[in-house]
């Protein structure tokens, strides 16, 4: 059959083996110092392990491939124990693939593995369990100080007196038509989730006079089609640039690589700029390809 499954550039590899760390279903092995998918079996397709690769040299693609087996993954996740199980689980869910994580839930069942497991939301486990399984730089819990920030809300500023810049809706980007007329020659600004929520200043520095897209390569699902929907946005939508913004977590160099990809498959050559944010919401690093 024809699915998604990652692909793996040898040469850029330089066998970290971070990607083996963040592939619970065991697709991933160094060998002979490079990455390896060891079986399509084993392969989501879902990339969790691109933002794990320091080097990009991890992509989807969409070629013939066997199916995805569910319960052959977690044949070789219970001899690992409950806490990689249910980092699986997790990841399932966390990106709507239900059916396979019905059909998880199914194989613990009929084995009698931790009967304490919800089969309709996982929720108390997580709580327990779940999110301190997660090794991932984007997830750490950081206090970030802010020496003499005071809020004053009064009732006639509830809203803090600034402006939205936003100039469109809606933004995220699975739901954006790529050949929209607000598209045509617009400043396009592709930003990570959670950088508005990081820099206070979103709105006056990075999305004035600009047409916004949302997307988290962790996160979200079906990637390549982000690929596909920025081609067209730059062949057919007519955007004039494109600016990416995201946060200095590994996760984060998704997105710019499915820039990247989309400008590469493009048949217009439109200017790039990649901005980086610290998590306190400072720029440190900008670059215009």
């Amino acid at each position: 059959m024809e699915r998604t499954v990652i692909k793996i550039d040898e040469e850029r590899c330089n066998g970290c083996g971070k990607c083996v760390s963040g592939c619970h279903e065991g697709a991933l092995q160094v060998v002979n110092g490079k990455a390896v998918v060891v079986s399509d079996l084993y392969c989501d397709g879902l990339g969790a392990c691109i933002g794990e690769c320091p080097v990009g040299a991890i992509t989807l693609e969409k070629r013939k491939a066997a199916p995805y087996d569910e319960a052959a993954v977690m044949e070789r996740l219970v001899p690992k124990g409950q806490a990689v199980v249910l980092a699986h689980l997790k990841h399932l869910k966390d990106h709507g693939e239900t059916e396979w994580l019905r059909q998880g839930l199914d194989y613990l069942k009929r084995r009698d593995l931790y009967p304490d497991l919800e089969r309709t939301g996982l929720s108390p486990t997580e709580s327990r369990i779940g999110a301190a399984t997660c090794t991932c730089p984007g997830a750490t819990a950081r206090e970030i100080a802010r020496p003499g920030f005071r809020l004053a809300v009064t009732p006639q500023r509830k809203s803090g007196g600034q402006l939205s810049a936003l100039r469109q809706f809606p933004v995220q980007l699975h739901l954006l038509n790529p050949r929209a007329g607000f598209l045509k020659d617009a400043d396009l600004l592709l930003a990570a989730d959670c950088t508005a929520f990081a820099c206070g200043d979103f709105h006056s520095r990075f999305l004035s006079g600009k047409t916004l897209a949302i997307a988290c390569p962790k996160l979200d699902g079906n990637l390549p089609v982000y690929v596909e929907k920025l081609t067209e946005m730059i062949d057919i939508g007519g955007i004039g640039t494109l600016t990416v913004l995201i946060m200095e977590v590994p996760c984060c160099q998704g997105l710019v690589r499915i820039a990247m990809q989309a400008r590469e498959h493009a048949r217009r050559n439109i200017p790039l700029t990649i901005t980086v944010l610290s998590v306190s919401g400072e720029v440190i690093d900008t670059k215009w390809i």
